[in-house]
């Protein structure tokens, strides 16, 4: 520790200068000063759907590497019911362009998301691709227009 002589002798002459900013949660914009850049609007989330065939997806790569031996291990570690680990894993029985299609979908601004995993059950459960394309575009036909992975494959 140094002699409260020396402490006075290095604090006299040296002004400290610092700068704080307070930020009232939920105003962080009009706190920002006038011409500092602020954050980009936000252009949605993620659909759940989405984020939950992403799920899927990573659980099966898990399996298959190893890395846990069963779905009922999947459940224990993620904190879940093993009929709800059924129920995300059940998502990659639909055909390949229609999991491309929940992949991509585009961010939803406000509200509720245009599709559900529930919704999604009975399609998946169907085992004919083809028919599971015909239940995809007669329940999702007007979510912006036909889903372009769609329009090629008359399916």
């Amino acid at each position: 520790m140094t002699s409260p002589s020396k402490q006075a002798g290095r604090a006299s002459g040296f002004p400290i200068t610092t700068t704080a900013r307070f930020v009232v949660p939920g105003r962080e914009r009009a706190a920002a000063p006038y011409g500092v850049a602020q954050k980009p609007a936000s252009r949605g989330r993620v659909p759940r759907v989405a984020r939950l065939m992403a799920l899927a997806i990573r659980f099966d790569a898990l399996v298959r590497e190893g890395a846990v031996s069963t779905q009922a291990e999947l459940a224990a570690v993620g904190h879940v019911t093993r009929a709800r680990v059924t129920q995300i894993m059940n998502l990659l029985h639909l055909a390949p362009d229609l999991q491309e299609a929940i992949l991509f979908m585009p961010p939803v601004a406000r509200g509720r998301d245009p599709v559900t995993e529930h919704e999604l059950r009975p399609i998946a459960a169907e085992v004919d691709w083809g028919r599971q394309r015909l239940l995809w575009r007669r329940a999702y036909q007007t979510l912006g227009g036909e889903t372009p992975h769609l329009a090629a494959n008359p399916g």
